[in-house]
């Protein structure tokens, strides 16, 4: 399953850039984070691992994550495994006009045979991801704009 989002934020790519990848900030930043527990010391860059725990259908869902490319301020990625399926996320900035396209693209792959077999489940809620995902980038541009 892909899925893909874009978001214009109004600031340049540096400093929009340094705000998506403050992952200490992101539960008062993006409304959808309850907590973020990051298990890696240091400065966020490639091998950086965090605990993401959202609400998801009225339970908690926690995430185990790690950035596994860091390219600033053109791009990150992040990677994960979870319910027998890897996700594979690659987030990028570009410039436009005076601010920034943040563009990001989620690939998931079933890897478990069970996760296979629920794949044509998984695309009815692609949707809904899609949705929550997009929410999360427009949290991030009015975070922005409304600090800067």
């Amino acid at each position: 399953m892909r899925i893909h989002i874009d978001q214009f934020v109004n600031g340049r790519p540096p400093e929009v850039f340094a705000r998506a990848t403050d992952i200490e900030s992101w539960p008062s930043v993006i409304r959808g984070i309850e907590r973020i527990e990051v298990d890696t010391e240091g400065p966020v860059g490639v091998g950086t691992r965090f605990t993401e725990t959202r609400i998801m259908f009225k339970k908690e869902a926690s995430e185990t994550m790690e950035i596994t490319a860091f390219d600033p301020p053109h791009s990150y990625v992040v990677e994960s495994h979870s319910c027998g399926a890897d996700f594979h996320t690659t987030i990028r900035f570009h410039p436009e006009g005076d601010g920034t396209r943040i563009e990001m693209d989620m690939v998931t792959t079933a890897t478990t045979l069970m996760a296979k077999l629920r794949t044509p489940v998984g695309l009815l809620f692609k949707g809904t991801m899609r949705k929550l995902i997009a929410k999360d980038f427009a949290d991030i541009a009015a975070a922005f704009e409304r600090d800067a």
